[in-house]
């Protein structure tokens, strides 16, 4: 290479052509955004953002890069950028590391040579591992090969690559395995609601844990909000940006704002979203399907009788035309009781099956959905207990599925699913409940336990009536939840009127009584005006004698589980219902064990 030509490569443009003036691109304005380490709260580093000069007339970076794509300068104008933010991030004496933006255009011509590469990068290249180049996941040029072969040049500089926004564009997961990139930036679109968001929690989740087998640390970029940092610090995510740790400037902090640090400080754990429905409840048609022989249109009803009689289990025979889509479907029990009726063989046996098949079947499709499949159930037309139902896909036939068999997997889905969320309060169920305590458990970090139920709520079910029964359930999840802080306390439906919190909430005494006044108050306008009136209703008691019983109230037993302290969730559920059982035998609202 020329000397000229290392002379333009290690001095790009000066000036950016604009409408207005040209851009100096040596006046460009360095900022930083601080990353800090989520498990420490210590400063790992920063991001380098450049902006455009004071005098420009250019409000941003976005137009600052358009006017440089227009006028083909691109590759100059990030090769200034990244010179400018290295000399001001070492004048400002910054620690930890420093990362670059590149997109695969200037990466691809720096990778072009490797005397390029030393010559353009010589001003940062002093910044040895503590340089990280970011490569932007949606702007990755089609040639990953020339790219990846451009990013080791790069790393013989002793810097590491970045893979940046991952997770929106169309092959991540791919371009990750190709890239080996050292750090993997998590877009955005990730973290904002996490905390609320089970599938962004589960796909978070499902990175990081990958990320620990493919070698890449892990930074979540965007985070604005208290309860995202906790989730994602809770998940394992090692690093994390955004306007909540420090905003881009170009005199960054180093140091976390009080109330952040104040989060990450307290050990209590995140509560994770939970999803109303995973693992069984998902359930496809293939759980019923079964590839029952089917029979053509032009086959005789003593042919049909044979395939009956040498299939026993079948309850109906589907008819499907030469093309392989059904047309009909045969019931079993109706075609051999009709063909048994005097003289019916000899009339019927030879003519086609189709005289006796019904035309309109219940036609299901090999993807449909669980809920799909529930509503035969509901649906006014019950055929399927008799007929059961033909099993497509793409329109063709591939089997039948039986009543009984649909009847028997929504059933043991249901109950499956509320372990996981309850139907009527859509409160987490037995199994999140249980996985959170054994969270709590292993971060050895203390917290309480409080089993709660409602009093004399059977015979308020059984005077005013199960719907009014469910609303009180419901009222009693309202006052609890409004009892809870979202990103410190757990709220779970056992059962019935039955609710477990589990609190880390310092306050969560002056918290529990709260709810259980609260639910006094408001639980009383359930009773009508006489019954309120007298304070209570006359009913039967379970052994079938008329009492008197008092509105209904809700008390509670709490056990105090102090940090480092040993038990399962099962010790802890059975302990907190005990002090339960303690409170209402002591007629109060609420009765305190220590672990």
């Amino acid at each position: 290479m020329s000397a000229a030509a290392r002379h333009a490569i290690q001095q790009p443009e000066r000036r950016l052509p604009s409408a207005q003036s040209p851009v100096d691109l040596h006046a460009l304005q360095a900022n930083f955004q601080p990353i800090f380490n989520l498990a420490t709260g210590a400063l790992h580093g920063f991001e380098g953002l450049i902006r455009p000069p004071r005098d420009s007339g250019l409000c941003s970076a976005f137009e600052l890069f358009a006017l440089a794509r227009a006028a083909d300068m691109s590759i100059e104008l990030e090769q200034a950028a990244a010179q400018t933010l290295v000399r001001r991030f070492t004048e400002l004496g910054l620690r930890g590391t420093l990362s670059l933006n590149f997109s695969c255009d200037t990466l691809l011509h720096l990778g072009a040579a490797p005397e390029q590469v030393d010559t353009a990068l010589r001003e940062i290249a002093h910044l040895g591992d503590r340089l990280v180049i970011e490569v932007t996941e949606q702007d990755v040029a089609e040639d990953v090969g020339r790219l990846v072969a451009a990013i080791d040049l790069l790393r013989h500089q002793r810097g590491k690559v970045a893979l940046d926004d991952f997770g929106m564009a169309q092959s991540s997961l791919a371009l990750w395995i190709q890239l080996q990139p050292e750090v993997l930036k998590l877009d955005r679109f990730f973290v904002a609601g996490i905390d609320g968001d089970s599938r962004k929690f589960e796909t978070v989740k499902a990175i990081v844990q990958l990320a620990a087998t493919l070698g890449s640390e892990v930074v979540a970029e965007g985070i604005e909000r208290i309860e995202e940092l906790i989730v994602l610090r809770d998940l394992g995510v090692q690093y994390g940006q955004g306007f909540l740790l420090g905003r881009p400037s170009a005199d960054p902090v180093s140091e976390l704002p009080a109330k952040v640090w104040e989060a990450l400080g307290n050990r209590a754990i995140a509560v994770f979203p939970e999803p109303a429905r995973i693992g069984p409840t998902i359930m496809r048609v293939d759980r019923v399907l079964n590839e029952a022989p089917c029979v053509g249109p032009t086959t005789s009803n003593n042919e049909l009788l044979r395939v009956f009689h040498h299939h026993p289990e079948l309850t109906a025979v589907a008819i499907v035309s030469d093309d392989g889509h059904p047309v009909g479907v045969v019931n079993r029990r109706s075609f051999i009781d009709t063909l048994s009726l005097p003289f019916h063989e000899e009339l019927f046996g030879r003519r086609p099956c189709t005289l006796f098949m019904d035309t309109d079947p219940i036609l299901i499709e090999r993807s449909a959905s669980f809920d799909e499949l529930a509503d035969i159930i509901t649906d006014e037309d019950q055929r399927y207990l008799y007929d059961g139902f033909i099993i497509t896909e793409n329109g063709r036939y591939v089997g039948l599925g039986t009543g009984s068999a649909l009847v028997r997997m929504v059933t043991e889905n249901r109950i499956e699913a509320a372990r996981y969320a309850n139907p009527l309060t859509f409160l987490p169920g037995n199994i999140p409940i249980s996985r959170h305590i054994d969270r709590l458990l292993q971060s050895r970090s203390g917290f309480v336990a409080c089993y709660c139920d409602l009093d004399h709520f059977k015979p308020f079910n059984d005077q005013y009536g199960y719907w009014k029964g469910d609303e009180m359930i419901k009222l009693a999840a309202a006052c609890l939840t409004q009892a809870c802080n979202p990103l410190r306390d757990f709220l779970g439906h056992v059962g019935g009127d039955d609710f477990l919190v589990l609190f880390q909430s310092d306050d969560w005494q002056h918290r529990l009584l709260a709810a259980l006044e609260q639910f006094r108050l408001r639980a009383s306008a359930l009773f009508n005006d006489e019954d309120r009136a007298r304070g209570g209703i006359e009913a039967e008691d379970r052994q079938g004698r008329t009492a008197f019983f008092p509105l209904t109230t809700m008390s509670a037993g709490a056990l105090c589980v102090h940090a480092g302290h040993s038990l399962s969730h099962e010790k802890v559920a059975s302990r907190a219902a005990a002090a339960k059982r303690a409170a209402k035998q002591g007629r109060i609202l609420l009765h305190v064990e220590e672990a």
